[in-house]
C-alpha cells in the first residue's frame, strides 16, 4: 500500500487530500472544520479527517506533498518589492513576519502538523503543476490539453500543455505581474467586494449591466494578443507594491473612486462588472483557441481560480473549440492539495492511470459523512424534534411535497463536497418554479445581496430540454453556465422590458424563474443516479409530482460562513434562519415543531462571521 498526502496552506483555502494506491480516498478544506471562511492556516483538521477516513496514522504515510515551491514564491516577492522600492515597504513589512515565521520553514511546519510522527520525504511541486495535475489526472480523458489560469503561483499566472496517460507536460507560461486572476480581482476590489471571495458576486452582478467600459479597458489597461497572452499596464494597479488592488490612475480612467463596501450598487457598478466579465471571457476564449491550435488536442482540462468563472467556461464549451471540457471541481488553491498528491503517484512514482468513464473524482464527494445513528444521537442531545424515515422512497416523497409547497429545505446527505460548490450533499433546496423563492432565499435564509443568482440542479437525462446543452451533457460540478431554452422562456410585457439594474429581478423570465438569471443564463448542475444517489431520487420524485425536473440548489450556509460540514453546523444554521425543513440523512426536522429560536440566539450565531 502506498499512501500520499497532499497539502495546500498559508495562502487561501488550505486543504488536504489523500490518495491511497492511486485512489482518491478523501479531501477537504480546513475552513469546513474551523468555521473560518477561506482559512489559510495549516490544515490540521483536514489532515486528521483524511487520515481517519483511511484508517492511517501520520507515520504510515509514504509521501507528503506541498502544492507550490515557497522559496520560488519568496524570490518573486523580494524581486517585486525591490523593483518598486521604496514604494512597497509598508506592504513588505506586513508580509515578512509570516514568511519568516512559517512559509520559509515548511518542512518544520508540516512535521509539526503531522505531530512529529512523519519522518519521510516531502515533495514540493510548482503551483501550476499542481493545478494541471488536479485537472488532468482525475479527468475522464486518456489525453487532453491542459489550461491553468489563476492569480499567481511562484511566477506563473497561467500555463498550458498536455496530459497523456500518466504524464503531464506544461510547455508555455504567462508570468507575474500579468495575470487574469489578479485583473479580475482588481475589478472585484474596485466594485466594492472582497478580493478572493467576492469574485462570484462580480460575476453574478455582470448580467445586470452593459459592457460599456470593455473597450476602454482593452485600449488602455490590457494589451491583449490574438493568442490570449496579454500585458497589463501596471500604472493602473497597486497590488505589486501597495495595500490596495487599483491605483488613482484607474479610478480617473473609469471616472470614479472604488465603490465603498456595502454601499448601494449603481448602474455604473453593474456596467463595470459587465465590462470586466466580457474582457475575461474574451481572454479565456482566445487562450482556449490557441491551446487547441498549438496542442492539436480535442479535449481540454481546466483548473486554477479563473476556471471557477463558469460563464467563461460555458462560452468555451458552446463555441465548440474542444469536443469535451473537464473542469476540476476544486479549481482554486484547495485543489492543489489533490494535484500534488496525484502528481507524486503518477509522475514521480510512474504509476499507471486508469481512466474512468465519467471521471475518478467520485462526484467530488470526498469529505466527512455522518451515519443515521450519529445524526440521531446529536438531535436527541440537542432536544430537537424529528421524524425518521426507514426508506429513501418515503423520505423523498415527504421532502418533495414540501419543496412543491414552496418550503425551503436544508439538505445534508452523503459525504461533504470538496470544492466551493454545494452539489446536493450540503445544500439548501427550493422550488425553481416559484416566483418569490430567489428573494426569499437570498434575504431571509442566506442574508446576502438580492441580486445573487441561484443555480439549478436538473436531472441529467432532461438537461437539454431546459437548457441549451447537448443531450445528457454532463455538468455535475456546477461549473458551466448555459442559457435557458427559448421554449422555456416567458415573453416579457412592455413594463418588464423597460426595467433596469436590480429592478430586472422583478421580471418573470421562464418556467423556472428562481434559477433564471436576468440574461436568461443558469449555472447548471446535472444530477445522475451514479454520483448523487438519494439526491437524484429526490429530484426524480419531485419531477413525478410536479412534471418539473429542476430544483434550486444553493450552498448550505449563511453569508460569509463556510458551507456546513456536520449535523451540528446544519442544525444551528437551520435554527438561526427562516429555513422551513431540515433533512439530516433520513431524519427530518420541521421548523414549526422546534422550540422557537430566539432573536438573540440568531444574532449570536451571525456574529461569528464577518459579513462582507
Amino acid at each position: 500500500m502506498t499512501a500520499i498526502l497532499g497539502i495546500s496552506a498559508f495562502y487561501h483555502d488550505s486543504a488536504a487530500a489523500l490518495i491511497v494506491d492511486g485512489e482518491i480516498v478523501a479531501a477537504a478544506q480546513e475552513e469546513r472544520f474551523t468555521r473560518k471562511k477561506h482559512d489559510y492556516e495549516f490544515p490540521v483538521h483536514a489532515i486528521e479527517y483524511c487520515l481517519k477516513t483511511a484508517g492511517l496514522k501520520p507515520e504510515q504515510l509514504d509521501y507528503v506533498g506541498f502544492y507550490d515551491k515557497p522559496f520560488l514564491k519568496f524570490e518573486r516577492l523580494l524581486e517585486t518589492y525591490l523593483a518598486y522600492a521604496p514604494g512597497g515597504f509598508k506592504s513588505f513589512l506586513m508580509a515578512l513576519p509570516l514568511w519568516l515565521k512559517q512559509k520559509l520553514h515548511l518542512p518544520r511546519e508540516m512535521r509539526k502538523g503531522l505531530k512529529g510522527a512523519y519522518r519521510k520525504r516531502f515533495v514540493f511541486c510548482e503551483h501550476h503543476e499542481s493545478h494541471a495535475a488536479s485537472a488532468f489526472f482525475p479527468s475522464p480523458f486518456e489525453e487532453a490539453a491542459i489550461l491553468t489560469l489563476d492569480g499567481v503561483g511562484e511566477w506563473a499566472t497561467a500555463s498550458f500543455g498536455t496530459g497523456r496517460g500518466n504524464k503531464i507536460a506544461l510547455t508555455h507560461e504567462l508570468h507575474f505581474p500579468h495575470s487574469l486572476g489578479l485583473l479580475y480581482s482588481a475589478f472585484t476590489y474596485y466594485c466594492g467586494f472582497k478580493v478572493n471571495s467576492g469574485e462570484y458576486k462580480l460575476m453574478g452582478l455582470a448580467p445586470y449591466g452593459q459592457p460599456r467600459f470593455a473597450e476602454t479597458i482593452l485600449k488602455n489597461v490590457v494589451d491583449l494578443k490574438e493568442d490570449g497572452s496579454f500585458r497589463m499596464d501596471q500604472s493602473y494597479f497597486n497590488y505589486c507594491q501597495g495595500l490596495t488592488m487599483t491605483s488613482e490612475k484607474l479610478h480617473a480612467l473609469l471616472g470614479a473612486p472604488p465603490r465603498k463596501a456595502e454601499s448601494k450598487l449603481g448602474e455604473r457598478d453593474m456596467d463595470i462588472a459587465a465590462s470586466i466579465q466580457k474582457v475575461t471571457e474574451e481572454i479565456m476564449l482566445r487562450c482556449a483557441r490557441h491551446v487547441r491550435k498549438t496542442t492539436g488536442m480535442k479535449k481540454l482540462c481546466l483548473a486554477g481560480g479563473v476556471a471557477l468563472n463558469c460563464v467563461g467556461n460555458g462560452h468555451i464549451v458552446r463555441e465548440g473549440i474542444f469536443e469535451d471540457v473537464w473542469v476540476q471541481p476544486a479549481s482554486g488553491d484547495a485543489g492543489g492539495a489533490l494535484g500534488v498528491a496525484a502528481l507524486i503517484w503518477h509522475q514521480l512514482l510512474d504509476k499507471p492511470r486508469t481512466v474512468a468513464a465519467r471521471d475518478s473524482q467520485r462526484g467530488s464527494l470526498l469529505g466527512p459523512r455522518f451515519s443515521d445513528e450519529e445524526v440521531k444521537a446529536y438531535l436527541d442531545k440537542a432536544g430537537a424534534k424529528y421524524l425518521y424515515f426507514e426508506t429513501d422512497e418515503k423520505l423523498c416523497d415527504f421532502v418533495a411535497d414540501r419543496l412543491a409547497g414552496e418550503k425551503v429545505v436544508g439538505w445534508l446527505q452523503n459525504r461533504m463536497e470538496f470544492g466551493p460548490r454545494a452539489l446536493g450533499s450540503r445544500s439548501i433546496l427550493g422550488d425553481a418554479r416559484s416566483t418569490k423563492m430567489q428573494s426569499v432565499m437570498n434575504l431571509k435564509i442566506k442574508f446576502r445581496e438580492s441580486f445573487r443568482p441561484f443555480a439549478p440542479s436538473v436531472l441529467e437525462e432532461r438537461v437539454d430540454e431546459y437548457f441549451e446543452t447537448r443531450p445528457r451533457e454532463q455538468s455535475p460540478y456546477m461549473l458551466l453556465v448555459a442559457p435557458v431554452r427559448e421554449a422555456k422562456r416567458t415573453p416579457l410585457n412592455g413594463d418588464h422590458e423597460k426595467l433596469e439594474g436590480i429592478d430586472k429581478l422583478k421580471a418573470i423570465r421562464s418556467e423556472v424563474p428562481a434559477i433564471t438569471h436576468v440574461d436568461y443564463s443558469a449555472r447548471v448542475q446535472t444530477v445522475d443516479p451514479d454520483r448523487h444517489g438519494r439526491y437524484y431520487t429526490l429530484i426524480k420524485t419531485f419531477e413525478r409530482k410536479t412534471g418539473c425536473p429542476v430544483i434550486i440548489n444553493t450552498s448550505f450556509n449563511v453569508r460569509s460562513e463556510p458551507i456546513v460540514c456536520s449535523p451540528e453546523h446544519a442544525y444551528r444554521c437551520f435554527m438561526a434562519t427562516n429555513m422551513d425543513v431540515l433533512v439530516l440523512e433520513r431524519c427530518v426536522l420541521l421548523k414549526e415543531d422546534q422550540p422557537n429560536a430566539k432573536q438573540h440566539e440568531i444574532n449570536e450565531y451571525l456574529a461569528q462571521f464577518e459579513l462582507d
